[in-house]
């Protein structure tokens, strides 16, 4: 053991859960094997001083009300407080379990609960999947056959942990999960998704992880139903189910976990309403069976824990048997703990009676009572302290709890069918793709997701669409070449039922056969045996549920950002098998997570970057503005602040678009001149006039490509290009604008505002004449990327957007990054920036804002580019990935480490190729981006107030989309305030060593 406990803890690479988990699992099973069973830990205090002195301050009456339980509610009103407390006092209850609420309630209750009683309670709580199973305002995990489908049972192990930590904070002890009946009964109204599946070794090696997890934290689990409800078509709450197996079958499957889980060291077992005959031939519910819990339980299989009755107001045990009698029955029968008693008076009367005819002893009673005691003193009840209400709510909702809820539904998703290795997407740029939710919402999380990776259009119809809108929705399909089905549940718990009527069936067998298709299923699995376009579908994902976390991650696994290895837990008719499901690789594309996930404080990280945000909107720096952070390709942070613009009451949207203002730069011109580079037709060597001949006369000529990349080739900052259209009166030149359109005013600059075609060559006239600095230095200019697009026309005989697009944009899924939005998208959805009163004379909105730019037809690689933060991240993140992103290679590795690093350094020149990168020397906190910054980082800014930056050595991308320019370029509030770089140094500050 002391072997296996020192090899685990050198296993540095293994988290603490992980470890905690295989150390206690490998300790447990060398128990086990050298006894039967393990004993509880709380059975030490049996006889502790404490439960002494406790028992001998109790009266007969006492003793036998430490054996019951009874239901509590703390979302009901003061009478049914006063009737808990009336029985806490008078009859003095040894616990409570409570049912529906919400987390201060409960706790404000307990609280007062406890001071009325005169021996701490015990307080219990069916939280199979979490608190959320009973209380509002709280975590729930995935249902157990989703944790099924696990396979790193760990993981279920830090689950229980975490129940454990979240049952203790809202002042309970005690945990009536896990259930480790084994569903092998596909009609099982009552069980079904509550069990890990219909594989007894999944079983009870998931039971155990979640039992491990709960003990070691402190909260007792009681593994049930026993002896096994799995196999059963009748719920025992409305009537006594009925199993009719052989001895030989339930020792085989139905008691296999309940064995293991026993010999694991499990504290508490509950005993559900069955008739089995195999087990007692008299008929009566398992609850109340001697041969059943004394003889089976107790002395066959060895279990000293806490023996605990399924509810006893549930008719599978209260039919035809009177109250009070029955719980007498069920303490004959060996329970340690009376379960949801209805009728406490009564109850302790018939015990007593018990008692005096001798049925069972007093000393039976004081042993049981003792084992009360001892689990309260176990829990440190002997210890007692009111439970704090102070962050109640943050405690139970904090940002790595809710990883780990992430954590359990990503590793539940199990792939079913994956012909021709669809999943995860490729080669986007060749896909027209349509989503089709089927039951859910409109705007559900799974459309929400699917468009985070790329264009896609949406439809949604309901269980029973009619055949008119289903031919609406099919003829509308024509144009595209892959369907994503997904198939929502609308009810709280996925049931074992399907409400697709045999249109809607017909209607998707017909889809998924015409065209490659994806089928989600977000539904019971045993349901899909009534689907028959299961077997038609090109892929096939089951995620065993409808939640948030399910429908993003299913939506993140198609497209490659997380991957899948569940196996399927049940089996679904003949269609699939128990143990099915196909490894489907993740990390292609952005993660969209937690920041936990990468190892970053989200606390720290929300608190500081909404802060900062808030006060630069206040300040009226901003209006508003979009933030996307990415650590190791995950996107931890992503959010949409303020409004559209000062006077507007439209929030910014996630989905808006910003102008890039000088990030165009690098997100147009630079990757184009890099893939030229690596397909060798672009040197860095070479003058401009060897791509441009129209320079060779002139002072550029001779100027290599490198120096003016670096902003070290002399050339001016930048010209007034737009001051030429204007005579000295402050009026259009004839030849330049004009009021209307026509075959030679076809540029549209304004309302009203129509440009000479060929103005472009005036541009290329002005630059061509500038003058040079006399000396070859640092000095930052754009001229040289008002001509790139001409440059890279010339060398690749293409439209330099359309090159682009075809290169880079479409493969990377960022269809928002576009010139000249307002072409495709309403004007509602992009950003405004400038009210122009010298040169456009009208607010600028679905126009770049440059004035350059807007000459040049809006398509310059100086400025003009528009994107959301989504978006212009998958290229940066492209670059951070050194050419590559989604499994392809845009650029070679040597180039983009070319292009990134400091090119003139010696000259005092901190400019990469196009890239800006942090200030050489000492670092200032105004500086051009955070102190902490390496100086393998790099990026730029823009003018809109705008800026991206990543750093290799940490593989953090950070974007911030603003428009800063509304209402006038003279507003420099952001500068001053420097926030996008307080920002920065705020990423660093999160990120946990």
């Amino acid at each position: 053991m002391v072997y296996y406990y020192n090899l685990l803890l050198n296993m540095k690479f293994i988290k603490f859960y992980t470890t905690l988990f295989l150390i206690t699992n490998i300790c447990a099973n060398i128990f086990a094997q050298e006894t039967k069973a393990k004993v509880p830990e709380f059975v030490q205090y049996e006889h502790s001083v404490w439960v002494d002195s406790v028992m001998a301050t109790l009266s007969q009456e006492e003793r036998i009300a430490q054996l019951i339980m009874v239901a509590a509610y703390s979302n009901r009103g003061e009478e049914h407080k006063q009737e808990i407390l009336k029985q806490i006092k008078e009859q003095k209850i040894g616990g409570l379990i409570f049912f529906q609420g919400g987390p201060v309630r409960q706790v404000t209750q307990m609280n007062e609960y406890q001071e009325a009683s005169k021996v701490p309670l015990l307080g219990a709580i069916d939280a199979e999947w979490g608190l959320g199973m009973r209380l509002d305002s709280t975590i729930s995990y995935p249902f157990q056959m989703s944790l099924g489908a696990i396979q790193n049972d760990s993981l279920i192990y830090a689950m229980g942990v975490e129940v454990a930590k979240q049952i203790k904070r809202v002042g309970l002890h005690l945990n009536f999960a896990p259930v480790v009946d084994v569903n092998n009964n596909a009609a099982n109204p009552v069980i079904n998704f509550r069990s890990f599946g219909e594989n007894k070794i999944n079983v009870a090696e998931k039971g155990i992880a979640y039992m491990l997890g709960l003990q070691d934290a402190g909260v007792l689990p009681t593994a049930k139903h026993f002896p096994g409800h799995g196999d059963t078509d009748t719920d025992s709450h409305y009537a006594l189910p009925r199993i009719t197996h052989s001895r030989a079958r339930l020792d085989e499957t139905e008691l296999y976990p309940f064995r293991e889980i026993i010999k694991a060291g499990i504290g508490g077992v509950m005993v559900a309403h069955l008739d089995i005959p195999a087990l007692d031939s008299t008929g009566v519910p398992s609850t109340l069976s001697k041969p059943i819990i004394s003889g089976l339980l107790k002395e066959e299989l060895g279990f000293r824990g806490l023996i605990v009755t399924d509810a006893m107001n549930m008719k599978g045990v209260t039919e035809g048997h009177t109250p009070g009698e029955v719980d007498k029955d069920a303490i004959l029968a060996g329970n340690d703990l009376l379960e949801f008693t209805v009728a406490v008076p009564k109850a302790i009367e018939e015990i007593k009676k018990a008692i005096k005819q001798g049925l069972i002893s007093q000393k039976e009673i004081d042993a049981r009572c003792r084992k009360i005691l001892a689990i309260k003193q176990w829990a440190g009840l002997d210890k007692y302290k009111v439970i704090d209400i102070k962050n109640i709510d943050k405690d139970l909702n904090s940002s790595s709890t809710e990883l780990l809820n992430r954590n359990l539904t990503e590793a539940s998703l199990t792939v079913l069918r994956n012909q021709s290795d669809l999943l995860p997407l490729q080669q986007l740029d060749t896909l027209k793709i349509a989503a089709i939710s089927i039951g859910g919402d409109k705007d559900n999380q799974f459309q929400k997701s699917l468009d985070l990776y790329t264009k896609i259009a949406h439809f949604s119809i309901p269980y029973e669409a009619s055949i008119a809108e289903l031919d609406s929705v099919k003829e509308q399909l024509s144009t595209f070449n892959l369907v994503i089905l997904g198939i929502h549940d609308d009810s709280k718990f996925p049931r074992n039922n399907m409400k697709l009527t045999a249109d809607v069936q017909s209607f998707l067998k017909s889809i998924s056969k015409e065209k490659k298709s994806i089928l989600t299923f977000f539904k019971n699995p045993y349901s899909l045996d009534n689907l028959g376009v299961a077997e038609s579908v090109s892929s096939l994902i089951l995620t065993y549920q409808d939640s948030k976390n399910s429908e993003d991650l299913a939506a993140q696994l198609i497209f490659g950002g997380v991957g899948a290895n569940g196996k399927l837990p049940v089996s679904i008719g003949d269609k699939f098998k128990e143990g099915d499901g196909l490894d489907i690789s993740g990390g292609m594309r952005f993660k969209y997570t937690l920041p936990e996930d990468a190892n970053m404080n989200a606390e720290l990280l929300n608190r500081k970057v909404d802060s900062l945000m808030q006060q630069a909107i206040d300040l009226k720096a901003i209006p508003g503005g979009q933030i996307l952070i990415a650590k190791n390709q995950k996107v931890v942070f992503h959010k949409a602040y303020g409004y559209q613009s000062y006077s507007d009451t439209t929030k910014v949207k996630l989905t808006d678009l910003y102008d890039l203002a000088s990030v165009t730069k690098i997100s147009s011109a630079l990757p184009a001149l890099m893939k030229l580079k690596d397909d060798n037709k672009f040197s860095l060597e070479e003058g401009i006039e060897t791509y441009l001949p129209y320079f060779k006369n002139s002072n550029k000529a001779g100027v290599s490509m490198r120096k003016i990349l670096a902003h070290q080739a002399g050339f001016k900052p930048w010209i007034p290009y737009w001051k030429t259209t204007l005579r000295k009166n402050g009026t259009y030149k004839w030849k330049t604008i004009k009021k209307d359109s026509s075959a030679r005013f076809p540029i549209k600059i304004a309302e009203n505002m129509w440009l000479f075609k060929d103005y472009q060559k005036e541009i290329f006239k002005q630059i061509k004449k500038s003058k040079l600095e006399k000396e070859q230095k640092y000095l930052y200019s754009g001229l040289a990327f008002y001509l790139f697009p001409s440059l890279v026309e010339n060398l690749t005989k293409e439209d330099f957007a359309s090159y682009l697009d075809a290169k880079f944009y479409d493969k990377l899924g960022a269809s928002t990054l576009t010139y000249n939005p307002n072409r495709e998208y309403k004007l509602d959805r992009i950003m405004p920036t400038e009210n122009d009163f010298l040169f456009r004379k009208e607010a600028i909105r679905g126009t770049v804002h440059d004035e350059g730019a807007i000459m040049m037809s809006g398509v310059s690689a100086n400025a003009g580019l528009f994107s959301n933060a989504n978006d212009i991240a998958k290229l940066m993140q492209m670059y951070l990935n050194k050419g590559t992103y989604g499994e392809e290679q845009y650029i070679t590795e040597a180039t983009m480490e070319e292009f990134t690093k400091y090119q003139f350094p010696d000259n005092n020149n901190r400019r990469g190729l196009g890239f800006d990168k942090p200030s050489l020397g000492e670092r200032s906190i105004n500086g051009n981006t955070a102190i902490s910054a390496s100086n393998s980082s790099f990026g730029h800014t823009g003018f809109t107030g705008t800026m991206v930056w990543m750093d290799p050595e940490t593989n953090l991308l950070y974007i911030f989309l603003s428009n800063r320019v509304l209402p006038t370029r003279d507003n420099t509030l952001l500068y001053k305030s420097n926030t996008r770089t307080k920002i920065q140094q705020v990423l660093y500050e999160a990120m946990r060593d």
